[in-house]
């Protein structure tokens, strides 16, 4: 068993709305046994409010957080880098230690829904996907 704390970075275009939504997630399921941080590769000026709420629902919370740009410290030591949807490309950056996954999240408003139900239908989807990845890493979820 080891002391680290494994540090999973969530990166979108914006940085706004769906990898705060998974690091939000992810702080919330994961506790203390994880270090969460989010990215965007073109941060947008603010956070979509309808993913926030949608969040908050399950008790997590986009509190502290900002759009931000990526970090290439943050890039090269993160243990899990993950960009939500397939519009962002993060270039690998020298001594990175993780390999970039890409998640091809659904999108719901290509079907027609819109507002509440599709912040909760991408929400879900995250969560399950947030929650793979801490049992991946043998964190035990602090809440369901």
């Amino acid at each position: 068993m080891t002391d680290h704390t494994p540090t999973l970075l969530f990166v979108c275009v914006k940085n706004g709305g769906k990898s705060q939504m998974a690091a939000a997630l992810a702080r919330h399921f994961g506790g203390d046994a994880v270090d969460v941080h989010s990215a965007g590769t073109q941060p947008g000026s603010k956070l979509n409010q309808e993913s926030a709420d949608s969040v908050a629902e399950l008790g997590a919370t986009f509190d502290g957080e900002y759009p931000k740009g990526l970090d290439p410290e943050l890039l090269a030591r993160a243990d899990r880098v993950v960009v939500v949807g397939t519009e962002a490309q993060v270039e690998p950056v020298d001594g990175m230690k993780a390999a970039v996954e890409v998640w091809d999240t659904d999108e719901p408003s290509l079907r027609g829904i819109d507002g509440e139900e599709r912040m909760r239908l991408i929400r879900d989807e995250l969560k399950e996907r947030v929650l793979a990845i801490l049992a991946e890493l043998g964190v035990e979820p602090v809440s369901r």
